[in-house]
């Protein structure tokens, strides 16, 4: 080992793994681990109230906990070893690796994933509708939470614009007000699924509540997501990573960011207006 070697910041995973097998790790694995262990402990959770229950609900709980610490924790390991740990080494004039086809194809599976949650909802809309008294689903903290969600945008944006032209200080600013905004969001969305559920009572295995919690759960883990990876981006701005020449990762979380509102303005429309019609 040289010197160099010797004195580099080591994260998690810096080892390919298995050997022999270039850039192979172990964390994709356990990302992919983790999200199963999110599912299978939502269904026993489901069935545990039911005479089809598998196991206790605080089994399922157990287990959709842990799989989203197996999950979140894969994730951060996956990306800091593959793109985070090797920033330094770039040349000064270049970006490296460019991120933004691999988002890009990440979000054309994502746009698959959450058609067909849509696909199950117009489904069931092809027969008598509603199937069940809804209660008011347009409220001001829906309006409120989608004018966070779009002005979050236009920060992020700002702060984009900012960091290309240079100016690092007020790239730090927009992007602190950016994941302010997204931790906002996700405060609103988990105050009205306490509405629904605790205060209201709604049946989450109805025909219209599985369809409603399932497609705005799976957005606001992507809401939760996003909020992780631009903290991520801040923690690094902070550190003094990025400039006019080597932004890339800034422009990478941007598209993610902005193909996560937009397809909160079509859930809004769909289930929020679109239900009582």
């Amino acid at each position: 080992m040289t010197e160099s070697e010797g004195t580099e910041h080591r994260g998690p995973a810096v080892e390919d793994w298995p050997p022999g097998f270039g850039e192979a790790s172990w964390w994709p694995i356990v990302t992919g681990g983790g999200a199963a262990g999110i599912y299978a402990g939502v269904a026993l959770y489901l069935l545990g109230g039911t005479a089809a229950a598998l196991a206790p609900p605080v089994v399922g709980l157990g287990l959709a906990l842990g799989g989203l610490l197996a999950f979140l924790g894969g994730l951060y390991g996956w990306v800091y070893h593959a793109f985070v740990r090797n920033y330094w080494k770039r040349p000064a004039g270049g970006h490296g690796l460019d991120l933004r086809w691999g988002m890009f194809v990440f979000i054309l599976t994502d746009v698959m994933t959450f058609s067909a949650g849509f696909v199950y909802y117009f489904f069931v809309r092809t027969d008598a509708w509603p199937p069940e008294e809804l209660p008011h689903l347009l409220t001001s903290l829906v309006l409120a939470n989608t004018a966070i969600l779009l002005v979050s945008s236009l920060t992020l944006h700002a702060a984009h614009v900012a960091i290309r032209r240079g100016n690092r200080r007020r790239f730090l600013a927009w992007l602190a007000v950016t994941v302010a905004l997204g931790v906002a969001f996700v405060g609103g969305q988990l105050l009205e699924y306490y509405e629904f559920l605790v205060v209201e009572g709604v049946p989450v295995t109805s025909v219209f509540f599985s369809a409603f919690f399932g497609l705005t759960g799976l957005h606001g883990l992507h809401v939760l997501l996003g909020v992780i990876v631009l903290g991520t981006v801040l923690v690094r701005g902070l550190r003094g990573q990025f400039d006019a020449e080597r932004h890339t990762a800034v422009a990478t979380a941007s598209m993610y960011w902005h193909f996560v509102d937009a397809v909160w303005v079509f859930l809004v429309v769909t289930l929020y207006v679109g239900a009582a019609a």
